[in-house]
């Protein structure tokens, strides 16, 4: 299934997967899932119809569904034997169990023609009386009578076959389950080394205490996570092997021990969806320990005239990162560690790419496998040739976390609150306005570093009424947010974040 799943991903247009984002959020993979289950269910039932119409017309079917289960796992990166595997074993289970119940459905309509049941007394006749000192028979019950004995032995094969598709399902699902389990399990024993480079103290006041606002450090369980990986990819990191490859002057494997031994910088940095619509919540900010790629690269070589790294993560997809992004002086990292601990599962263990001032679509690579030293003239990430523009800088931008749009507040002093930023150029300055009147600075906390948001409230006395309150950020350059609406793609939205407040009395 997830293969096929992952073949939609990559076939359906650009703006369908905007949609899937706005509409599902981090659900997307569950709603894909959830519509997958019930047209394979719809997919049965049409099979087990054609079947009863037309022999071998439903096996067709199923033979149809399993050919194109094997092409789209054919068609991912780094397809093994197990994954080819599974969609022939899916299909050859699917042929003989609709086999097997056609069989049934047979006997049991030969059963029914073959007048198992009593005929029903003719109009006008009466059961003939008890003599004195006999009791009627009784009534017969379910299962008396001549087909008692195979409708009971016919119920306990329906039910012993449903058993054991149970069971071959539960052991396969068990099966795929066992290496993530596995792999989380080396997870959770893992123990980081401390960082040679330590991220600088948190400033004072950079958190402000507002009833409602997020967090300065988003924890794991809340951060946001957008990828095309319908399954966790499960990586081992004892056989996990980093490549540099593409137009260097040495080609470089590194092996995770050898990454771990390297002199690690733990900085804050906060990371942003090119999805991300005004005021959404595909934004996060962690702190993240990792080597910085620029030394990977220097130990590397780039050739001249390379401009792009390619990177690829182990379930195929890619993104395309300006090479100077990478190896001028920001904090992109080979991340290994997040808030503390290795990176979870889902967000990329055991490493993943995290580079400062860029979208995710073109830096945020997890279960990260290859470096491919390049140029945008020769090579494109996943995003690229679907409408999504190569370079992908984050814009500045602003959000309204408290109040909540649309949430009643009582009249008098009204706090509101909310996040800036600006990853690696940094925000000077947050203003908010009322009803399209004059820009009000608000008060900025400041920032843990550049590459990370900034909070900021402000309050204001409010009499009852209905009120549209806005947000800007300007940047550390002097540039302010951009305030023409536009959408996600192709590289990123723009517009102040605006919301309708109800001020009752």
């Amino acid at each position: 299934m997830t293969g096929v799943g992952g073949a939609v991903i990559d076939a359906v247009p650009p703006a369908v997967k905007d949609w899937a984002i706005a509409v599902f959020g981090t659900a997307d993979k569950l709603a894909l899932l959830v519509g997958m289950g019930l047209a394979i269910a719809a997919l049965a039932a049409l099979a087990g119809l054609l079947e009863s119409r037309r022999r071998f017309a439903g096996f067709a079917v199923i033979a149809v569904f399993g050919v194109v289960g094997l092409v789209a796992v054919l068609g991912r990166a780094q397809v093994t034997g197990n994954a080819v595997a599974l969609p022939l074993l899916a299909a050859g289970t699917g042929i003989l169990v609709l086999r097997w119940l056609m069989s049934r459905l047979r006997d049991w309509t030969t059963a029914a023609t073959a007048g198992e049941r009593p005929a029903p007394a003719t109009m006008g006749e009466r059961p003939a009386p008890a003599t004195m000192g006999e009791r009627p028979a009784p009534a017969a019950g379910p299962g008396a009578g001549p087909g008692a004995g195979p409708d009971r032995r016919r119920f306990l094969q329906a039910l012993g076959g449903g058993a054991v598709a149970a069971t071959v399902g539960g052991v396969l699902a068990a099966w795929l389950r066992g290496a993530a389990a596995a792999v989380s399990e080396v997870r959770s024993k893992l123990a980081l080394p401390s960082a040679a480079s330590p991220a600088p103290p948190v400033p004072a006041g950079a958190e402000l205490t507002l009833d409602g606002m997020d967090p300065l450090v988003t924890p794991n369980q809340d951060f946001y996570r957008i990828d095309t990986a319908l399954t966790v990819p499960a990586v081992d990191p004892d056989t996990w092997v980093l490549k540099v490859t593409g137009l260097v002057e040495r080609e470089i494997e590194l092996d995770f021990a050898t990454l771990l031994a390297k002199p690690l910088t733990e900085r804050h940095v906060t990371i942003a969806c090119v999805s991300n619509e005004v005021g959404g919540d595909l934004i996060g900010n962690a702190l993240w320990l990792g080597w910085p790629v620029r030394e990977l690269l220097a130990m590397a070589g780039p050739k001249n005239g390379a401009d792009m790294v390619l990177s690829r993560s182990k379930d195929g997809w890619t993104a395309g990162t300006p090479l100077e992004v990478l190896t001028d002086d920001r904090d992109a990292l080979l991340a290994v560690g997040m808030n503390g601990e290795p990176l979870p599962l889902e967000h990329g263990f055991p490493v993943r790419l995290v580079v400062p001032g860029l979208y995710g679509y073109v830096s945020a690579t997890k279960w990260l496998t290859e470096l491919k030293v390049t140029r945008f003239a020769d090579d494109v990430g996943y995003w690229t040739p679907r409408g999504w523009s190569e370079r992908g800088p984050i814009k500045t931008s602003s959000r309204i976390d408290v109040p909540r749009a649309g949430s009643p507040v009582r009249a008098g002093t009204v706090a509101f609150g909310g996040v800036a930023w600006a990853q690696h150029t940094g925000i000077s300055k947050v203003e908010l306005r009322v009803n399209r009147g004059a820009w009000q600075p608000v008060e900025l906390a400041p920032g843990i570093s550049r590459d990370t948001w900034y909070q900021w409230r402000l309050s204001l006395p409010l009499t009852p009424g209905l009120y549209e309150i806005q947000v800007r950020a300007t940047n550390l350059d002097g540039v302010p947010q951009i305030e023409e609406r536009s959408q996600v793609a192709p590289d990123g939205a723009t517009g102040f974040h605006t919301i309708r407040v109800d001020v009752t009395p």
